[in-house]
């Protein structure tokens, strides 16, 4: 018979998990996950008012939910581009390039996301 895992050994690794990542990110990188964390929530709220309650009309959740995805995505690429660690990856790309492009990301998506609600 395999041995049973315990709950208190399942709550120290999140714990020491939780730990290093608090140690770790830079608080720049804390900040952005703290903000993809808020756009996943919403984005299930969104989700979960269409299914449960209504989801009229369509087009408002299609309009908030794919900004919502595509606020993700940028955020996800800012996160990528000014992590310290990924900076071989990103060798001509400075930290004020790609919040610039994030920004611009971020204005032609909320652009289109505005004319399709018409």
């Amino acid at each position: 018979m395999a041995p049973k895992s315990s709950p208190p050994a399942a709550s120290n690794v999140v714990h020491s998990l939780w730990k290093a990542y608090s140690d770790q990110t830079s608080d720049r990188m804390k900040f952005i996950d703290a903000f993809l964390v808020f756009l996943m929530l919403s984005g299930v709220a969104q989700f979960l008012y269409c299914v449960l309650v209504t989801d009229y009309p369509f087009n408002a959740f299609l309009a908030g939910f794919s900004s919502n995805v595509g606020q993700f995505v940028l955020t996800a690429s800012l996160r990528s581009q000014v992590n310290p660690e990924n900076k071989n990856e990103f060798k001509e790309v400075s930290p004020e390039r790609a919040f610039a492009d994030f920004a611009l990301g971020s204005i032609v998506l909320h652009f289109f996301v505005y004319n399709f609600l018409g």
